[in-house]
């Protein structure tokens, strides 16, 4: 049987698999913590349903804290997004999913002044036939803005480990000529020196060089 193809959703990490319908496999995951000046920022917020074949209803509050400061609302989705007055004003971005399992937003050009804490809280209300339960969670995010991104320490650990693979090639190459040259330079001095004895040795006594035949 042939395998069958897989489709990952980057927006909402999200992996399916198509078996003659297409069934989503929540996978949560942590967002990045350090955003660099001027870019786009991706504040990651995956809360996933255990019983997804359960309609509920979701409401997702985004909230902000500076440094030494208090939580102030930036964003709120109830049915239709809102976006609350702040130092973010028209620089937030809806990235969630349909399902409402992946509950992110995106901060648009973010400067210094964004660090801080981000608090994203989930509140569900499950539709059960005698009761409706509710459901809350929250993700917090630390996230720091630099000026310019670094490097990371991976990479960097690679490009040491490839110079020292470079040096070392070299050595041994070197190693290698120089032993090949020096064993080169002493045979042919061996065979000038045979040749140099040969000729050196007078034209009777070559005659008697010869080996006998025997008969």
């Amino acid at each position: 049987m042939a395998a069958l193809p897989r489709l990952v959703c980057a927006s909402s990490v999200v992996l399916v698999v198509w078996a003659g319908f297409c069934s989503a496999v929540c996978v949560e995951v942590p967002s990045e913590t350090e955003a660099v000046q001027g870019t786009h920022m991706k504040l990651l917020c995956i809360s996933c349903m255990k019983r997804e074949e359960v309609t509920a209803s979701t409401v997702v509050e985004w909230f902000y804290r500076p440094e030494g400061g208090k939580d102030e609302p930036i964003y709120e989705y109830r049915k239709t997004n809102h976006e609350f007055p702040s130092r973010f004003s028209g620089r937030i971005q809806w990235n969630g999913s349909k399902d409402m399992q992946d509950v992110s937003i995106t901060v648009l050009n973010v400067t210094l002044n964004d660090s801080g804490i981000y608090t994203c809280n989930i509140t569900r209300e499950f539709e059960f036939e005698i009761h409706r339960p509710l459901f809350t969670s929250s993700r917090l995010i630390h996230l720091t803005v630099v000026e310019e991104a670094g490097e990371d320490f991976t990479s960097v650990i690679s490009e040491i480990m490839m110079y020292i693979l470079l040096v070392f090639l070299t050595l041994w190459l070197l190693i290698e000529m120089v032993y090949c040259y020096r064993k080169v330079s002493k045979a042919e001095e061996a065979a000038q020196e045979n040749a140099t004895d040969y000729l050196a040795i007078p034209s009777e006594n070559k005659e008697n060089c010869a080996v006998p035949v025997e008969e």
